[in-house]
């Protein structure tokens, strides 16, 4: 095809949307099934409808394919689970008595079965279940999910093209199963996979799929030899298959590097390729492996993890390029949209002159449409797009919100000695010891507790001005109260005030500092029914007024336990935010942690001893190629610092981290010098303590003895039995007792027994101890 006819031909596309409906209605759904509330047939009928309007939502905006199978109950991943029949043993009885309830109690666990273990997908704040595989493993294909929602597109008259994880990343995500040895490398199943997608692209061919697109974003990361190799061999058997649809081979999240002669060489009829961000040069790598001369090229040109409008001209002129290195050219997002809110045109609230530079969902279809129109027919047919583009660019490019001299004066002023505590971790360890009175193996939890339906309504009750201040600071206190209690009679050793006044962990900090901005309706899905609100960092940060200080100080005038100072740090700030793109993410960083280096400088002023900074997205932050690495990791270790290295030495620092893979960042974790980490451990059986232990950790640590992502409570044997795991690694006066994350999401009841239970497990272990050294 020449270029003139590919630009014809050039389509419009995405590899998948935002699940949850406008008004995030398929929470609400599934939360009553999973509450007795709503039937599974009401459940079912609530997704069916939601996957018809977003296809509808597509379509409207220009789009000429749009695709199925992105749509999942809980998450994308487990979806693929199911779909070969890799459902764990312990989970086999439940799926097989109920489909839908087997499949959320893989997710959620039951209070006998723990659920599959969840950590962050690549460099995203989205979560998967990780597939547990093991050499006994037997695949078998189940394709009914994947058929179905193909037929529902295909008969409201769209042509549609099924999105499945392909089968290199599936095996790569994998852990070995529990009772399989660690060394087990899932990709040697490989083999035994490859026929079970044979059979799922057979029935998919079968009820009309013309494509089917396999998104294999683990190849954009380093990738060994032998890695290599099996996705070659992957996409060559796969690709002689003779029962099959044409096959589109996606990745996304940054460069396919090695990986791409591999793919650019395999007998499928096409790739979808990210073209922003780090993947910008994934242009010149196309072009020096000679182009995908006779496929098809689905070009990632918008981007699908941030929120801001798209340079229209410059995706044009990348377009323009990549014409002569394919037979066909299609424009798309980088990767799902799953990852942005739905509708920019729902925030009322928000500066009108800052929704023209945002692009959510919606909005980038509308995007994509005009960049393939532009393809298809020339600029002049877009004329008054890219003009409207332009002046929105000019706009914020020249906006005050985006450039505060002061703070940017007092960014440069920063020096090395800023970012280091005065005394190394031994003398503020003696200074804490004998400032706290701990005893051995000390309990807290991560920070939050339950936010219940009255605290909720509370804050909706503020804003809607059926309460006025007073009366909403009551009810804050009540719950505070009730938290301090909780915790002294329980028996904890240093409590927390339990953030009822917080909506989110980051949305909370950022609608008190400048150069943020909150939507009220822009939710992203975290994880199954869990949906966040990101904050859009629009301009330089700094703290105006002291932001927790009032809080924690009254839950301390509760107690002559210590009561921990709660932040959010700078990484997870950006991290968990929509971070402006037109300065290096560094600098953002230097900018947020100055401001909340003066929070935690005014806690300790104001009498509290333990200050926690957390920081979860440390490591989900990390650029998925090891080049990159220590660029990334000097900066986000320079601003946990910078933030926390103002105080005395009996002042203690705390930090924490969940659901993530920390052994390739132990070293960073170390740099921090904060002087206890607390770790999401009990879904991976204490394997981060492992880690801690080979790396000669010398600092205090709590990997978490309590899943609160699964409503199970364990018990205080099972508590105990993960604590002794512990102390396997971690000796016992630099052992901390805690969950795994806060507890936001949990119910009272649950989160009474299980911290109850904590408390317990701790003491007999403790006095276990005492009872060893007698």
């Amino acid at each position: 095809m020449t270029t003139q006819s590919a630009a014809a031909a050039a389509g419009a596309t995405v590899h998948g949307y935002p699940r949850q409906g406008g008004n995030r209605e398929l929470k609400k759904a599934i939360e009553g099934y999973w509450k007795g509330r709503v039937t599974a047939d009401a459940l079912h009928a609530t997704a069916a409808g939601l996957r018809r309007t977003a296809w509808q939502q597509l379509a409207a905006a220009g789009l000429t394919e749009v695709p199925t199978g992105d749509f999942s109950y809980y998450d994308h991943v487990l979806d693929t689970t199911v779909m070969v029949g890799a459902v764990p043993a312990r989970h086999r009885a439940a799926v097989a008595a109920d489909p839908l309830d087997g499949y959320f109690a893989m997710a959620r666990g039951t209070q006998d079965v723990p659920p599959l273990e969840m950590t962050k997908w690549f460099d995203t704040n989205y979560h998967y279940l990780v597939p547990e595989l093991g050499p006994d493993t037997v695949f078998t294909a189940d394709p009914a999910k994947q058929v179905a929602e193909l037929g529902e597109a295909l008969a409201l008259g769209h042509t549609a093209r099924p999105v499945l994880v392909g089968p290199v990343t599936y095996l790569l995500l994998a852990k070995p199963a529990p009772g399989v040895a660690a060394d087990f490398q899932p990709l040697t199943l490989l083999d035994r996979l490859l026929p079970v997608y044979a059979q799922v692209l057979a029935a998919l061919r079968a009820a009309g799929a013309e494509w089917v697109q396999l998104d294999e974003p683990a190849l954009v990361q380093d990738r060994t030899p032998a890695d290599l190799n099996a996705a070659a061999r992957a996409y060559r058997d796969l690709g002689a298959l003779t029962d099959r649809p044409k096959l589109l081979v996606a990745s996304y999240f940054d460069r396919l590097g090695e990986a791409l002669p591999v793919l650019a060489k395999a007998p499928v009829e096409g790739l979808a390729l990210d073209f922003t961000g780090p993947a910008a040069a994934q242009l010149d790598d196309l072009a020096a492996v000679g182009g995908l001369p006779g496929k098809r090229l689905v070009a990632g040109v918008v981007d699908g993890r941030n929120i801001w409008v798209n340079d229209l001209e410059r995706s044009l002129t990348t377009l323009g390029t990549l014409l002569g290195l394919a037979d066909r050219v299609d424009v798309a997002a980088s990767c799902s949209l799953l990852h942005v809110p739905l509708d920019a045109a729902a925030e009322r609230d928000v500066d009108p002159q800052i929704v023209r530079w945002l692009a959510f969902a919606r909005q980038k279809a509308a995007e994509i449409a005009t960049l393939a129109k532009g393809l298809r027919s020339g600029t002049a047919a877009v004329a008054g797009e890219l003009s409207a583009n332009r002046a929105a660019l000019a706009s914020r490019t020249a906006s005050p919100i985006t450039h505060d001299p002061a703070v940017r004066a007092r960014t440069a002023a920063v020096t090395d000695a800023d970012g280091r505590r005065a005394q190394p971790y031994g003398e503020r360890a003696a200074a804490q010891r004998a400032h706290l009175g701990l005893p051995l193996l000390p309990t807290t939890t991560i920070g939050s507790f339950p936010q219940t339906d009255e605290l909720r309504a509370a804050r909706a009750d503020l804003r809607a001005g059926r309460i006025d201040p007073a009366g909403y600071e009551a009810r804050i206190k009540g719950e505070i109260e009730e938290v301090i209690s909780f915790q002294e009679k329980t028996g904890l050793d240093v409590l927390v005030h339990g953030e009822p006044e917080r909506n989110d962990m980051v949305q909370y900090f950022a609608e008190q500092l400048t150069g943020y901005l909150a939507t009220q309706h822009g939710w992203v899905q975290s994880y199954g029914t869990r949906y966040v609100r990101p904050p859009v960092l629009a301009g330089d940060v700094s703290r105006p007024d002291p932001m927790t200080v009032r809080w924690t100080s009254y839950a301390q005038s509760l107690t002559a336990k210590p009561v921990k100072g709660m932040l959010t740090g700078p990484v997870t700030m950006l991290a968990w935010s929509f971070v402006r793109d037109d300065q290096p993410l560094g600098d953002t960083a230097r900018q947020v942690a100055l401001a909340l280096r003066d929070e935690v400088n005014d806690l300790e002023a104001a009498g509290t001893s333990v200050i926690q900074v957390d920081e979860p997205a440390l490591r989900e932050t990390l650029p998925l190629r090891a080049a990159g690495h220590a660029d990334y990791l000097a900066w986000a270790t320079e601003a946990f610092r910078l933030t926390t290295s103002g105080v005395r030495p009996d002042t203690q620092i705390h930090t924490h981290m969940c659901y993530a893979e920390f052994g390739d960042i132990v070293q960073a974790i170390d740099d921090l010098d904060a002087d206890v980490i607390s770790l999401e451990a009990a879904r991976s059986h204490m394997q981060v303590a492992r880690e801690l232990a080979a790396h000669g950790y010398p600092r205090q640590a709590g990997p978490g003895v309590w899943d609160i992502h699964s409503p199970r409570v364990p018990s205080s044997e099972e508590a105990a039995a993960l604590l002794r795991t512990g102390l396997e690694a971690i000796p016992a006066e630099r052992l901390w007792v805690n969950p795994d994350c806060g507890l936001k999401t949990r119910g009272w009841p649950e989160t009474r027994a299980s911290l109850e239970n904590l408390v317990v497990a701790a003491r007999e272990v403790r006095a276990g101890l005492a009872r060893d050294h007698a």
